[in-house]
């Protein structure tokens, strides 16, 4: 009987979000009958039911079912794969869902994405209870109050499931995890199943884009805006012009990408992307430490920004100038060398100097931050010079992407344990003794006799108070020393000369 009660509640859930009306209820219940491989249907009363926010509840009481009649095999993506399917039988046609996002957007683009975000939650394509395991605070540095969450979203894999994919046939289709082709998509043991996915059409200067939801969320509202062609990402004048044509459809959103070089650029640079969302980042809040102006561009305003990165902001009322002063600066940024501050664009033909860029909407305004980057290594810095620096990788050791550019540390799910054995460790005398044999916490010691003597009360306080009002601060504050580990110009006297001397070369006064 369980399962016949699972389905209604499933479908009264979906009937509440408006996935489906009551003329669809016949049809979504016969999908999940031939799903479920059931062959009758007794009728169960779940008048007095209440529905839920999100169906991951019912859906994972549907799998088990689907496990226990040898329907789909016991693995975490087994569970996924099939939970998805579930809820594409709910999940409108993209016809349907890009119409009430034009309509709605005809009227106001807030309500647009307002009723897109809540719909790709209510489809669970955001899964929004594996979003809420994530750890998230905010630590308070000279540079403001940079934000820090620990992602704990991501399922791991099982030993029987690696093994299964280690002989899966290897396949191209969809081509990579940004394509257009992965909505609808079945999913496999090496691909996420996307029939409860739904992405908008777009255009940006006269080229069709798409718009969607990241399924991981690390902030308000985190969309991705991906190119209808599978193509490579690259920053040139078409960035800036895109970017600001972005805020002038969606001014309560931010837009920005990755650098397009490795090392420096983000995890998927096989496919043109950008990532925005409605958040204010701290780098946004950032104040002007040094204005800046350009003779040839006297409505811009420009300034460099208190940041621990190299960032110039611009801003005017004229889009056009700011493409146009973007661009130039991004070419003289190609090609720049300063051999005193180790910044070099090139090591014989491969080039190394690139741009974060981000842009937004100050009212009237458009607004963009130019960060500067390079991804050159050496022998003292296989993994890059402007890249956390080794005595930081035990807090973090991966790029330094976009989020983290803005000030969001997205921090390994592994530390939420560590730091938890270090609290319990540091209770007692002897814990210098207790984190150097334990090898989970060992790559910890240095880091924290750098700064222990400032806490010499620290046995007086709570496991909890241990984590919260001192292993949490001083995760924060090495964020911030991170960041400044992969600035192109230090924030030290040499640096900030050194930031000026390229600002002059640009054209720039002070």
């Amino acid at each position: 009987m369980e399962i016949y009660s699972l389905i209604n509640r499933l479908i009264k859930y979906s009937l509440k979000n408006s996935l489906i009306t009551e003329d669809d209820v016949m049809f979504v219940r016969n999908e999940l009958m031939a799903l479920l491989q059931l062959k009758d249907w007794e009728d169960v009363n779940e008048d007095n039911y209440q529905v839920p926010e999100y169906p991951q509840e019912i859906l994972d009481k549907i799998c088990d079912y689907a496990i226990e009649q040898k329907i789909i095999e016991d693995g975490t993506t087994d569970r996924d794969i099939f939970d998805t399917e579930v809820m594409g039988k709910f999940t409108p046609f993209p016809r349907e869902v890009i119409n009430t996002f034009k309509n709605l957007s005809d009227d106001n683009i807030k309500s647009a994405t307002d009723y897109f975000y809540n719909f790709s939650k209510k489809t669970n394509y955001i899964r929004t209870e594996r979003i809420e395991k994530n750890l998230y605070w905010k630590s308070p540095t000279e540079y403001g109050d940079l934000e820090i969450t620990i992602n704990l979203s991501k399922p791991e894999k099982d030993p029987k499931e690696i093994e299964r994919q280690k002989n899966m046939p290897q396949v191209n289709y969809p081509k990579c995890l940004l394509c257009y082709e992965n909505v609808g998509f079945a999913g496999t043991l090496t691909h996420p199943a996307r029939q409860n996915h739904r992405v908008i059409p777009l255009t940006l200067e006269n080229e069709r884009w798409y718009f969607q939801y990241s399924p991981y969320v690390y902030y308000n509202e985190h969309a991705i805006i991906f190119c209808s062609e599978h193509r490579e990402m690259k920053i040139n004048r078409d960035t800036f012009s895109r970017t600001l044509d972005f805020v002038n459809q969606f001014p309560h959103y931010f837009i920005g990408s990755n650098a397009d070089l490795p090392i420096v650029g983000g995890s998927i640079l096989s496919h043109d992307h950008y990532q925005g969302g409605n958040h204010e980042f701290p780098m946004a809040k950032s104040e002007i430490e040094k204005e800046v102006s350009f003779e040839e561009y006297p409505n811009i305003k420009a300034g460099i920004v208190k940041w621990p990165m190299t960032v110039l902001r611009l801003k005017s009322l004229d889009r056009n100038e700011l493409i146009e002063l973007s661009d130039k600066i991004l070419k003289a940024w190609r090609e720049y060398s300063d051999e005193e501050v180790g910044v070099f664009a090139y090591t014989n033909s491969t080039p190394h100097n690139t741009i974060t860029p981000i842009a937004r909407r100050r009212g009237e305004y458009f607004e963009i931050d130019l960060v500067l980057r390079n991804n050159r290594t050496d022998e003292a810095n296989p993994l890059g010079i402007f890249h956390p620096h080794s005595e930081h990788h035990n807090i973090k050791k991966e790029n330094i992407g976009l989020i983290e550019v803005m000030g969001l540390a997205v921090l390994p799910g592994r530390l939420k344990m560590e730091m938890r054995k270090i609290a319990e460790f540091l209770k007692d005398k002897d814990f210098e003794k207790k984190i150097s044999e334990d090898k989970d916490c060992q790559k910890h010691l240095s880091w924290l006799k750098a700064f222990l003597n400032k806490y010499p009360n620290i046995k007086d306080l709570s496991v909890d108070k241990i984590l919260e009002n001192i292993l949490n601060v001083e995760i924060g504050l090495t964020f911030s020393r991170v960041l400044e580990d992969a600035g192109v110009f230090k924030r030290d006297e040499k640096g900030k000369n050194a930031f000026l001397k390229f600002i002059n070369h640009i054209g720039g006064r002070f």
